[in-house]
């Protein structure tokens, strides 16, 4: 399980390499915490559970910090000084806020409680909280309110999360307070910025954001599917592998 949680997915060849056991034993145990709900079996492991509940924010702070780290790294290298930002819910988002502390001249406009925490320690920004409903899960403000407040800014660039994407490039959420806020922000962003790392391919949700095809530039941190990335192309979507450099348009 703690493996999942880092890595987003188990592939029993190599759980059994890593434990020293068998396929079959890595297979019957896999079986085992499926049977519990703890995961969801897939063509050669297992991810952890998706659906109408979002993973638990602890979990989700453990899970590829690694790749949330160099996603982060490549993003707020592309963020410029001197810019009004929006910035929503999510863990990636809050690494992007920590690689942020050394920024200039700043306004960054929030409903995550988490990251107005984070950049008190810049001297150089200005923080705008939106109000709204906390979500004591995870220090998210949603609702009419914050919506409200965010639609009395227009932003150089909005720097989002998701919960899940689709197969079809469909940026995907669980809670619709949440979707709407980021929404608002990417209506009144002149650029939008996902960060986002593999395990969203793994997952789902039933509330849908936007597209792949809304966002300027995709920070993640392993390759797309061919025709996904594609797709990215003939968009206009920007795709930037963490480590690998700028792809696509």
């Amino acid at each position: 399980m703690q493996m999942a949680r880092e890595e987003g997915r188990i592939v029993a060849e190599d759980a059994a390499r890593r434990l020293g056991v068998t396929v079959q034993t890595i297979r019957r145990d896999l079986l085992t915490l499926a049977e519990k709900g703890k995961l969801t079996r897939v063509h050669g492991g297992a991810v952890l559970p998706s659906g109408t509940a979002n993973i638990g924010y602890d979990d989700r702070r453990a899970l590829n910090a690694a790749g949330k780290a160099a996603i982060a790294e490549a993003a707020a290298s592309r963020i410029p000084e001197n810019a009004a930002i929006f910035m929503n819910i999510g863990t990636t988002v809050e690494a992007v806020a920590e690689r942020l502390l050394g920024h200039k001249n700043l306004v960054v406009v929030t409903n995550n409680i988490n990251v107005a925490n984070i950049l008190v320690a810049n001297p150089g920004c200005e923080i705008v909280v939106a109000g709204g409903q906390l979500r004591r899960a995870d220090g998210g403000l949603v609702g009419p309110l914050a919506n409200r407040i965010v639609e009395q800014f227009k932003f150089d660039l909005a720097v989002i999360g998701c919960s899940a994407i689709d197969g079809d490039g469909d940026l995907l959420d669980f809670d619709m307070m949440e979707v709407g806020v980021s929404q608002t922000a990417i209506r009144r962003a002149r650029r939008t910025f996902l960060v986002a790392d593999h395990s969203k391919f793994l997952r789902t949700a039933p509330a849908r954001i936007a597209g792949l095809s809304d966002i300027g530039a995709f920070f993640t941190d392993r390759p797309l599917s061919p025709e996904l990335q594609q797709n990215c192309s003939g968009w206009g979507t920007e795709l930037v592998i963490a480590g690998e450099g700028p792809s696509g348009a």
